[in-house]
């Protein structure tokens, strides 16, 4: 069963996460993943699919899956999209709608959809998806897969120092008229819109 996870559920336990920064090349390692305190590795998007979903099909019981992607998405009463809380900070914004957004949220719904295919038949097994945002950096700060893996696990570390990087899904909305919704929705998967974690 996948499910949206909540602020309350960041929580550190051994051998229970998973952190994943993904990427969608073809040929490129552009993801970024950690089972747990293992070494982060960079791996091509179809291994970091069949990494993820071995790990997870030899283990039971809850697990929280921590994916550097937009997992909600945001719409007006227009019906167009609109930007969610945590994507804008003082004049800049990372709307889920525009550029890398959609490419890695893409990404995620085929991991999604992978998951869910591998584990529809086993019992006791949950995921709880979190999403991580890591898209705020300095000018001129190269993006490193591994290194927002690490801060992303440092953050689920800490959460007790760090609640206010913590959004539960009532925190996204600029605007109480938007609607907030899964961003697997569309694909036949409402997965509910889980808690981000910022850093």
């Amino acid at each position: 069963m996948i499910t949206a996870g909540k602020k309350a559920e960041a929580q550190w336990g051994e051998g229970n996460s998973i952190f994943l920064d993904i990427g969608f090349s073809s040929n490129g390692k552009t993801c970024g993943l950690a089972f747990g305190d293992e070494s982060t590795q960079s791996l091509k998007f179809g291994d970091a699919k069949s990494a993820i979903v071995n790990h997870i099909r030899k283990r039971k019981g809850s697990m929280n899956l921590v994916i550097e992607a937009p997992l909600s998405v945001c719409f007006g009463p227009d019906g167009n999209p609109r930007g969610r809380r945590i994507e804008r900070k003082d004049e800049k914004a990372r709307y889920w709608y525009i550029g890398a957004g959609c490419a890695v949220m893409t990404a995620a719904m085929y991991l999604i959809r992978s998951i869910h295919e591998a584990t529809k038949d086993l019992q006791g097994i949950e995921i709880r998806l979190f999403e991580g945002f890591a898209s705020f950096k300095d000018s001129g700060t190269e993006s490193n897969h591994e290194g927002d893996v690490r801060k992303l696990r440092e953050k689920v570390k800490s959460s007790s120092l760090h609640e206010s990087s913590i959004y539960d899904s009532g925190d996204l909305k600029l605007c109480e008229t938007d609607e907030i919704c899964s961003a697997f929705r569309v694909a036949g998967m409402d997965c509910g819109v889980p808690a981000v974690i910022v850093v």
